[in-house]
């Protein structure tokens, strides 16, 4: 199946892009409803239908609508999460730090031990700081996510209804 991104806009990579054109500024998306579905799963398996059935799909557009930014809050902040999950992410840092400058050096061992002391001492500064600096206006952890009320399927004009008609015989 080929990308449902419009002509220029495949986040997947220069080569994609190379074969159809230099990229351009983001556009609207073009075309007629074929197809409207709750979750994007669903669109995505409308668009393979048509391609399965020979469609040329790259004359399909899966567009997000209603687009919301969601913050699903994950739990409490306290110094002792926020100095422990610096302390982690530190240490790991310092453990590949360490690694790679034990490649260089004639005594690995202290290279890696250097380098966990420092990444722990860098996590514990750059977690300590931002929470001190919100002085408890943000006391609890959490992750985004930007997802859409609906995903329509366009399709461009001139083929619009026959894909139209093909996705009526479809079963999701």
């Amino acid at each position: 199946m080929t990308s449902p991104f419009p002509q220029g806009q495949n986040p997947g990579g220069a080569a994609a892009a190379s074969r159809r054109g230099p990229v351009g500024l983001p556009t609207p998306p073009k075309g007629w409803p074929i197809g409207s579905y709750p979750t994007y799963a669903e669109a995505q398996k409308a668009v393979d239908y048509l391609s399965d059935e020979q469609f040329p799909v790259e004359q399909v557009t899966i567009v997000g609508v209603d687009l919301m930014q969601v913050e699903r809050v994950t739990g409490r902040l306290s110094w002792p999460k926020v100095l422990g999950g610096g302390v982690i992410t530190g240490a790991w840092l310092g453990i590949f730090i360490g690694l790679v400058l034990g490649f260089f050096s004639p005594n690995p061992w202290a290279s890696l031990i250097t380098g966990v002391v420092a990444g722990v001492i860098f996590g514990l500064i750059t977690s300590a700081v931002p929470y001190a600096m919100a002085r408890g206006t943000r006391d609890f952890s959490s992750t985004m996510q930007l997802v859409a009320g609906r995903y329509d399927v366009l399709c461009d004009p001139q083929s619009a209804e026959k894909a139209r008609d093909m996705l009526a015989r479809l079963k999701i």
